[in-house]
């Protein structure tokens, strides 16, 4: 790649998470060493030290979409937890069409159909550990279309969400992990979640709760529940309101109080045989680390939380980037929504595909009818009111390339008024990326060796 291309690559990029109010400025890393846990960078940002003005290695250029080229690195780190291969994923992308989230789903379903009818057949013929191996991957690549075929136009979702749920679940049980589905009761229905029990030890263990954010579902945080059982941790993960299941199935939109999702859940993680009242451990991906830490100003039973990452004030970073994006804009909102609706709309019309799904995947998941409506619902996902209500411990977890409101996260970490640590990634360790995408090891290294000696 050429550096003229290797820059217009990377301010897609940036006009991307500009424009459709996801994330910081790119370029805007923060830099701060970790605190009270010993992981001090070595040598910086080694692309800027060197002076080398190659495109960094998380940018694979497979598409110009920058949303694409992210995703399709989110699926090569998950090979490491054997929900994927290589050949697998690159021919994938490589069938699909540049900046068409059609495509994108409708490539990665035929990729998953296609390797559950491999998995199907190896049952048949009573190879186990064959068909639980393709199981999940095909879970994961149902999940990878979900992921950007969020919304009421996603032309196959219910298929594709129950699709990626039994196989994930066929694969528990084919490849004897110690993962059960589970039913957490919620109001007047049920999230549905699984529960992974540790069997090291005999007394009884802490145990890890953890949560998506807003694109993200939760089979794909396989990850933590296999590393906390094979450290004596068990662990419960869960579809949330506004993502996965809960919302696809049973049609439930984010809510600000999220104290009273936490709530149930820690009542059903309590109520299992060998876990330990005072080793409850929650944890959230993505927005997730924002809600997890609201939840944890109310809910007192948790004994650490680690937002991954954390955000001061959700609503103030979102409204500031749909307002840098739309500038025409400012003060319509409150006082002209109808307005407000027109001009974002026609900026939507007129942007690439992927700006225009973020508004309507978004407005989907927290309720809205229109951009207008949409700023109003966000008006409470803020902890700048309760953070001071927060006693808990607390590890934020953020990266050097953070970009999705990196700012804010160090905002919240200082405004904290509890016993707290921060785990800050680099470019050295390779754990720099939001949720240290491509690099799901290291990230696992580093948390479990604190949570090993912090609770």
């Amino acid at each position: 790649m050429t550096d003229e291309n290797a820059n217009n690559t990377k301010m897609g990029r940036r006009e991307f998470l500009v424009s459709s109010g996801l994330g910081f400025l790119a370029g805007g890393a923060v830099t701060a060493a970790a605190v009270g846990f010993d992981l001090v960078p070595i040598g910086g940002n080694s692309r800027q030290a060197s002076g080398a003005d190659d495109k960094p290695w998380y940018e694979l250029g497979l598409f110009s979409d920058p949303i694409m080229d992210e995703r399709t690195l989110y699926k090569l780190g998950q090979i490491w937890y054997r929900m994927g291969d290589v050949g697998e994923i690159l021919e994938t992308a490589s069938r699909i069409e540049d900046g068409s989230p059609i495509s994108w789903r409708t490539e990665w379903y035929r990729t998953a159909d296609r390797v559950k009818v491999k998995a199907d057949d190896s049952l048949a013929r009573g190879h186990r550990i064959s068909a639980g191996e393709a199981y999940l991957r095909a879970s994961s690549y149902y999940l990878a279309g979900l992921i950007y075929g969020e919304g009421p136009d996603d032309f196959d979702l219910l298929r594709a969400s129950q699709a990626s749920a039994q196989t994930f679940e066929n694969a528990l049980e084919l490849l004897g992990m110690p993962g059960e589905a589970i039913q957490i009761p919620y109001e007047d229905t049920a999230l549905p979640g699984y529960f992974f029990r540790s069997e090291l030890g005999n007394d009884d263990a802490p145990i890890l709760i953890a949560h998506q954010g807003l694109d993200a579902s939760v089979e794909e945080a396989l990850f933590l529940a296999t590393e906390a059982t094979r450290r004596g941790y068990h662990a419960l993960l869960f579809h949330h309101p506004g993502q996965g299941r809960a919302l696809r199935e049973l049609g439930l939109p984010f809510r600000p109080d999220w104290e009273n999702v936490i709530t149930p859940v820690v009542d059903f993680a309590l109520a299992q045989a060998g876990v330990d009242p005072n080793g409850i451990i929650l944890t959230g991906l993505s927005f997730g680390g924002s809600l997890v830490t609201r939840a944890v100003a109310f809910e007192k039973r948790v004994r650490i939380c680690i937002p991954n990452p954390a955000h001061y004030s959700w609503y103030d970073f979102i409204l500031g980037e749909v307002l840098d994006a739309v500038p025409q804009a400012v003060g319509m909102a409150e006082n002209s929504p109808g307005a407000f609706n027109t001009t974002v709309n026609a900026y939507l019309r007129a942007a690439p595909a992927h700006h225009s799904y973020w508004f309507k995947a978004a407005m989907w998941k927290f309720g809205a009818d229109s951009p207008a409506q949409l700023l109003e619902n966000l008006k409470g996902y803020t902890n700048a009111d309760i953070v001071d209500q927060v006693t808990c411990k607390v590890l934020v977890m953020a990266g050097e390339a953070e970009e999705y409101g990196a700012d804010h996260g160090m905002q919240l970490y200082e405004a904290l008024n509890t016993e707290k640590d921060l785990l800050m990634f680099t470019a050295e360790d390779t754990a720099l990326l939001h949720n240290q995408n491509g690099a799901l090891s290291v990230s696992s290294h580093y948390m479990y060796d604190w949570l090993d000696e912090n609770i």
